[in-house]
């Protein structure tokens, strides 16, 4: 499907060269930290120190670096979620060394200049109070917020506005050296070329980066809070309602089987929520579930917006639709599994057909020490999903909600 190569570099830099038929290089540098390892005192520092790596390094100012990068022609982004931080670049072949020359300049170099350290607290502190009001990301903190205790996923990536006042440069200046180091950095690059040529490269940029020790902070399992919560908003228009369930202990075989269950159920467009919700009782415009599978976090939410009025007869909907679920009165059968596959391998076509999609998906492999061609066992192994696998991991993973909801203020 297409030819790549894992290595791991003698300073620990994981990479892995896919060699694809493109005149487009995309190149995803992952550092395994985020949200998850971070302490009290220190929410919102990994996605702080993203910011910060576009503000300078020991040879270019924030001006030099912004403008190199937008001299490639192509694209950049960076993003911090629960257990990473992801920078990415975009361009047509001939820009694969200036790429990777700016990004170990930015990964190895940066020296969080005080003044540019102060502008960026501003600016996230104003992305913090745009978050607050954007409903559906609010609606989502929430139930997090009430759904755990002890876990940081209680808490933003963004941190809130009391710790990111607080961070001092020093602050910075410790995660980020201890932290970001080469064994602790994840590599996927797509190219045209072959993988010799793309690692001689890499060497030349990032051989010189030290390996150092380090250790992150141990991942707090926790379970969701059985519970059901309200809160008020001024000025919106609909209510939401947010479920959330936790899973900590499925088995691999179970995952697959929630995949299934997960997709005929509110991933899509015409999932058994959408058609009670909004086909057959009008109650909502927007209905849908999301699953997180990854290691350590395993989470299901659904999410919906109702008129205020309407909010019992939702959440009655809700309940119903997974009790019937629960007691086999909603069938899935073979046809179920076999859309699934179909379902599946459009969703590969997809990936396979775009280089950013490829180098997302990868570097995701190689950070959580997958298989990369994982996805082929997976079409594979749908074949022996049978229909009581959909009905006890239904059992399973239905239990005991978080629910919260938000009511608009009159």
């Amino acid at each position: 499907m297409f030819d790549v190569q894992e290595k791991i570099l003698e300073n620990g830099i994981k990479i892995a060269t896919v060699k694809k038929d493109t005149k487009m290089i995309c190149i995803h540098c992952g550092i395994n930290i985020g949200s998850v390892y971070e302490d009290r005192n220190q929410r919102g520092i990994s996605h702080f120190i993203e910011h910060m790596l576009f503000k300078g390094t020991r040879k270019r100012n924030n001006e030099q670096i912004n403008s190199y990068l937008e001299n490639l022609g192509g694209e950049y982004d960076a993003y911090t979620d629960v257990t990473n931080t992801v920078y990415s670049i975009a361009a047509l072949d001939d820009e694969l060394e200036h790429s990777l020359e700016i990004l170990s300049d930015m990964l190895m170099n940066s020296t969080f200049p005080i003044e540019e350290l102060n502008k960026e607290k501003e600016v996230i502190l104003a992305e913090i109070r745009s978050s607050k009001d954007d409903i559906e990301d609010y609606s989502f903190k929430k139930v997090n917020e009430f759904a755990f205790d002890k876990s940081p996923l209680k808490y933003d990536t963004m941190g809130d506005d009391t710790t990111v006042a607080k961070f001092k440069r020093n602050d910075i200046l410790e995660f980020y050296n201890k932290y970001y180091v080469p064994n602790n950095c994840y590599m996927s690059i797509v190219s045209p070329f072959n993988h010799d040529k793309v690692l001689d490269i890499v060497y030349r940029y990032f051989g010189i980066w030290k390996l150092r020790q380090f250790k992150r902070s141990e991942i707090v399992v926790e379970d969701n809070i059985p519970i059901t919560k309200v809160s008020y908003r001024k000025d919106i228009e609909q209510s939401t309602i947010v479920y959330a369930f936790t899973f900590n202990d499925i088995t691999v075989e179970q995952e697959l089987a929630l995949r299934v269950l997960n997709y005929k159920f509110g991933e899509s467009a015409n999932s058994i929520l959408f058609r009670r919700l909004r086909e057959e009782k009008g109650l909502a415009y927007d209905i849908y579930t999301d699953l997180t599978l990854q290691k350590h976090i395993k989470i299901l939410y659904i999410y919906t917006a109702v008129a205020d009025e309407n909010i019992d007869k939702t959440l009655d909907t809700i309940n119903s639709c997974i009790n019937e679920i629960k007691y086999e009165q909603i069938i899935f059968d073979d046809d179920t599994i076999n859309h699934m596959k179909k379902v599946l391998k459009t969703a590969i076509a997809f990936t396979l057909e775009d280089s950013i999609n490829i180098g997302d998906y990868v570097l995701r492999q190689i950070i959580n020490n997958e298989d990369i061609f994982k996805f082929i066992t997976d079409i594979e192994e749908l074949k022996y999903v049978k229909k009581e696998d959909i009905y006890n991991v239904a059992r399973l993973v239905f239990d005991k909600p978080t629910i919260h909801i938000v009511k608009g203020r009159r």
